[in-house]
């Protein structure tokens, strides 16, 4: 099983855990714009609704909050309770009221919790886009979790990194992404995840995706973590934006010889600097077939983690709980 950490680094900058508000603060810290800093509750039980918003009054207190470059938003109280009133949002809701006192942040990732924190299938957020609305000069967004997301078709000049973790994830998501107009994006990963979870996505929902048309700037298109990987995988080999990219990434999902063999026989992927399908379910002689196809045309082929689906009796993504 793949194991999620908290990020070490966002934004090309390492990651700073703001001391908890039971915790001291140090008699020095970073500067404002030479770390990513984590917001965090110290965990979801027995926590005060409001914590996570007191938290970030005292990080605002304390570091000069014009400078900061890059956030990662750890737990928040009820991060993963859905009652009638529906997913806790202050964490969102306190970034989109502070946004006008963020002018320098770049890159911003929503969930940063490890399986110790919080299971990913649990982690419920609302709707996240009124963060891109709020923070225009922001290239770098990030949520982790997918109960109760949703992502409102949206426009953004700036962005050049979306990324989607889930060990389920909705279609409607999917569709909301398609949907939005990036012209600036070079990274877009996503991760579907298991039915079991909520994912429900098909290989149309890609299609505004894989024209390419809608994502001019697109280099490295991940899509992984699916049980659909074939399905996707043989939707890539015959799509557009394959010749504009440098990097695909279908790894962590439930891809077999039939998805490899579709790479193979579709559009040439010789220009590519890395094909990435480690936890995959290729025979060893498929695997060979693909290094030896691109290999020789200097693609970094990443085939790495071997499943088998005799171990359990069928083949698996590698993160869905």
């Amino acid at each position: 099983m793949y194991l999620i950490d908290r990020h070490t680094q966002l934004g090309g900058l390492p990651a700073y855990s703001f001391p908890l508000l039971h915790e001291e603060l140090p008699s020095s810290l970073p500067a404002a714009g030479s770390v990513a800093w984590r917001i965090s509750v110290e965990g979801y039980y027995d926590v005060e609704l409001g914590e996570w918003a007191r938290t970030f009054a005292r990080f605002s207190q304390a570091v000069d909050l014009t400078q900061v470059r890059a956030l990662l938003v750890g737990i928040w109280p009820e991060a993963f309770v859905i009652d009638t009133d529906g997913p806790n949002t202050e964490a969102v809701d306190t970034l989109f009221a502070a946004a006008d006192r963020l002018p320098a942040l770049r890159s911003l990732f929503l969930g940063d919790m490890n399986r110790e924190d919080c299971e990913i299938s649990w982690i419920a957020h609302g709707d996240v886009t009124p963060l891109l609305r709020a923070f225009p000069q922001l290239e770098e967004f990030g949520v982790r979790g997918a109960e109760s997301l949703q992502f409102t078709p949206t426009s953004h000049a700036s962005l050049r990194r979306l990324v989607i973790e889930t060990g389920g994830l909705p279609r409607e998501v999917v569709r909301g992404v398609a949907a939005s107009d990036f012209p600036a994006l070079r990274e877009l990963e996503i991760w579907f995840g298991s039915p079991t979870y909520g994912a429900d996505t098909e290989v149309s929902d890609l299609e505004p995706i894989l024209t390419g048309t809608r994502l001019p700037a697109l280099r490295r298109l991940a899509l992984r973590n699916s049980e659909i990987q074939d399905e996707i995988a043989a939707a890539v080999a015959s799509a557009p934006v394959v010749a504009q990219l440098t990097a695909l990434d279908l790894s962590l999902g439930t891809l077999s010889d039939e998805g490899a063999s579709s790479l193979l026989e579709g559009r040439p992927l010789t220009h590519l600097s890395k094909l990435d399908l480690h936890h995959h379910f290729l025979s060893v002689s498929m695997a060979e077939r693909l290094r030896r196809a691109l290999a020789p045309h200097g693609v970094d082929v990443d085939l790495s983690g071997r499943e088998d689906d005799k171990t359990y009796g069928y083949r698996y993504t590698a993160v869905a709980e």
